[in-house]
């Protein structure tokens, strides 16, 4: 039997992240930073043993300096059961087996643990994948994959399930940069180290007329009276808990001791058969 193909060709990525170092654009890592400390500050516990998952290991040294900061990997560097805390900050879009991340993250937790996970959600980047696969197929006749396919947030919630966490929630957040360009754009991409690593994408360099006429086309249809553009991130925060016997438990079904209907003062109406 043939072998599922990986969607990311890591060592790619890692030639990208590394070029990203030199001249960094990590607003958004900096964002999600933020968010979590903002979580964080609401939960009424204490944690002491954190892990976090990055890339970008200078975003979050300074905020959480007694972490234990793991290189984004396949296979993460996270002991059994040692960690109150695991944040796996946003890397999860380019997981080959983003159920498998958050399993070993899951394993790295001490009962009543917490994970949160940042990672960018399905809406990212919409206006580039329209004007890129238009101008791509004006040009060349084709299509090949440019942006990597990022998952829904009813998917991503779905994963902590799978992944044996207790107490689940999946929420997100819609960010709007703005640009001169939809070059200006693509060369923050890359300053990111979010520039294309998908296994299937094609080898040569993107041809200048596929990239000017996406150009054109993104100013058509996005384009302010200003002549900006607009690019649209979406941050999906995902929210888990490793079990433990403290935490709250659904009633079992038919044990409630008070009707809904009573409670909001309203008439129920049965449903017919």
């Amino acid at each position: 039997m043939s072998e599922t193909p990986l969607l990311t060709d890591r060592a790619a990525l890692s030639r990208h992240r590394a070029r990203a170092s030199s001249a960094p654009a990590l607003f958004l890592h900096e964002e999600a930073r933020a968010d979590i400390e903002d979580r964080l500050s609401l939960v009424n516990k204490s944690f002491r043993d954190a892990a976090i998952v990055t890339p970008f290991a200078e975003v979050w040294r300074d905020a959480f300096p007694a972490a234990k900061i793991i290189p984004d990997a396949e296979m993460l560097d996270l002991d059994e059961a040692a960690h109150d805390l695991v944040i796996h900050a946003m890397a999860l879009h380019w997981a080959n087996d983003p159920v498998g991340q958050l399993i070993q993250c899951r394993r790295a937790l001490i009962p009543d643990g917490l994970l949160l996970a940042a990672s960018f959600g399905g809406q990212t980047l919409h206006e580039l994948r329209a004007a890129m696969g238009q101008a791509e197929i004006e040009i060349t006749g084709g299509l090949s994959p440019r942006v990597a396919p990022m998952a829904e947030i009813r998917d991503l919630g779905a994963l902590l399930q799978r992944a044996g966490l207790a107490l689940p929630v999946a929420d997100s957040a819609v960010l709007t940069a703005s640009y001169p360009s939809a070059l200006h754009l693509m060369r923050d991409l890359r300053a990111m180290g979010e520039a294309n690593a998908l296994s299937a994408r094609l080898r040569a360099p993107t041809r200048r007329g596929v990239l000017l006429r996406a150009a054109e086309l993104y100013a058509e249809a996005y384009g302010d009276a200003g002549g900006r553009v607009p690019a649209t991130f979406e941050l999906i925060t995902l929210t888990g808990w490793a079990p433990d016997a403290s935490q709250p438990q659904p009633l079992r079904p038919g044990s409630a001791a008070a009707r809904l209907a009573d409670a909001l003062g309203a008439t129920e109406t049965p449903l017919k058969d």
